[in-house]
């Protein structure tokens, strides 16, 4: 059943009640206030604001709307996820993407300050302790295909698509807490090595990374970043690294210098050694190679630089990877450790092309196509957001990707029950969904505050 259909008077049945459940929570956390505040995009106001119209752009993406034409079959017809949200209405999705297309530079640097002041004020990665744990950023890029006519459209790496074109998106995922700290969106020609200054910048300035700070953040790095300067650099910067070299030359000299090699008992055909020679960067580094046989049988030369003890390392890795290092030759923590890459910013990226739909909405302008980026971007930390008292209660739902938040804790069916003005006073979840007593026992409270029952009930 999609959105709301009025069953009596004062009583709807809807098909994502706990979306509407969302919606309150959303506003009591005054989140959207504060873009309201700063974006101010320059469009004709005919029946809705355009600050209005990027709401129901962002409610669209919770909603799991692949497109901006779906909010006209998920929103609009829905009043009580509208009026949740703190809208009277939903606007058409033409005239949505009427308004993203006037999104100007400006207006996306003012959204991306509004969404530094939303994770200073809501993040859980901002308030990080640092005296008791390392905090854990992973830096990478991942391809944004798109049509040609696109700007900033051209051809570029694009995984397991050859002749691709699209453009880049560079994300810092604060990793213990899912959180992205960081989306900038770039050319399809721009790569890691050249854009991994400024993404860490950004991530400073976003989490208030001081000297002592970035003496306690670990950034795991793709390989992609890992020529000389950019690790000089963030060495400089008095980071902790975890990168691989880029430079395959580079890696194979370092390699050659190992004299003792150990069978790696997680992978088969890896082994491991210590680089014996280890370049020489601004600051002290371990150095370990890895080598991986081919189809062909030769080996494949890697190469990673770290600064950490292995002790320090052993939190970012699993602990099934650790018990199968029992009684091994070597431990090769830092392998582990960079592998652990896939469960962290990899998933994550994956979790939003599935989930929300990042790379099914292209826009021609770059401006409008960054826009939409940042908004699936609070899109993501809200739901990690909203996630967290869920996790509290059932420690499953921390394993929540973003598909599985929108798709089923989102689409809970229930009724909606309101005043004879419309306004809702109950929302009753259905009783025999497997998330719905969570759901309610995570929220009723929040709602409780704004005078609104949450219980359970048959539908």
């Amino acid at each position: 059943m999609k959105g709301a259909v009025i069953m009596q008077e004062n009583v709807k049945v809807s098909a994502r009640a706990s979306l509407v459940v969302l919606g309150y929570w959303f506003r009591r956390q005054g989140i959207w206030s504060l873009i309201e505040k700063q974006v101010k995009i320059k469009q004709k106001v005919r029946k809705y604001r355009a600050e209005q119209k990027l709401l129901d752009c962002f409610v669209n993406i919770l909603a799991g709307g692949q497109g901006l034409y779906e909010s006209n079959f998920r929103i609009r017809p829905d009043g009580a996820v509208q009026q949740a949200f703190g809208r009277a209405g939903c606007a058409e999705q033409s005239t949505i993407s009427d308004t993203l297309n006037a999104c100007q530079p400006q207006d996306v640097e003012a959204m991306r300050k509004a969404l530094t002041q939303i994770l200073q004020q809501q993040g859980h990665s901002y308030r990080h302790d640092y005296e008791q744990q390392w905090q854990l950023l992973d830096i990478d890029m991942t391809g944004m295909p798109a049509g040609r006519q696109g700007e900033g459209v051209t051809k570029g790496y694009f995984a397991d698509e050859k002749n691709r074109r699209g453009r880049q998106l560079g994300r810092v995922l604060a990793t213990w807490y899912d959180e992205i700290v960081v989306d900038l969106l770039y050319t399809g020609k721009r790569q890691l090595d050249r854009s991994l200054p400024e993404l860490v910048e950004f991530a400073e300035e976003v989490l208030g990374l001081d000297e002592h700070k970035r003496m306690r953040t670990i950034l795991r790095i793709d390989g992609g970043g890992g020529d000389d300067d950019n690790i000089n650099w963030v060495l400089e910067r008095g980071y902790q690294v975890l990168v691989k070299v880029k430079n395959w030359r580079r890696a194979h000299k370092l390699a050659a210098t190992v004299t003792h090699w150990y069978p790696d008992p997680k992978v088969p055909d890896r082994e491991v050694g210590w680089v014996e020679a280890p370049f020489a960067y601004t600051q002290p580094t371990r150095q370990l190679a890895l080598r991986k046989r081919k189809k062909d049988g030769t080996w494949s030369y890697h190469v990673l630089v770290f600064t950490l003890s292995d002790e320090a390392l052993l939190p970012l890795c699993q602990p099934a990877c650790l018990a199968q290092l029992a009684g091994a030759a070597m431990r090769p923590i830092a392998v582990y450790a960079y592998d652990q890459r896939g469960g962290g910013l990899e998933t994550q990226n994956r979790a939003d092309k599935q989930g929300l739909g990042l790379t099914h909405r292209n826009k021609r302008r770059f401006a409008a196509q960054e826009m939409l980026v940042l908004l699936a971007q609070l899109a993501h930390n809200t739901i990690i957001w909203a996630r967290y008292p869920l996790s509290a209660l059932e420690p499953d739902f921390r394993h929540f990707g973003m598909r599985r938040m929108v798709r089923d804790v989102f689409h809970i069916p229930g009724l909606i029950r309101a005043n004879a003005d419309g306004t809702i006073h109950t929302i009753v979840l259905k009783e025999n969904h497997p998330y719905a007593q969570v759901f309610q026992q995570a929220f009723a409270h929040s709602l409780a505050l704004d005078d609104l029952s949450l219980i359970l009930g048959k539908i």
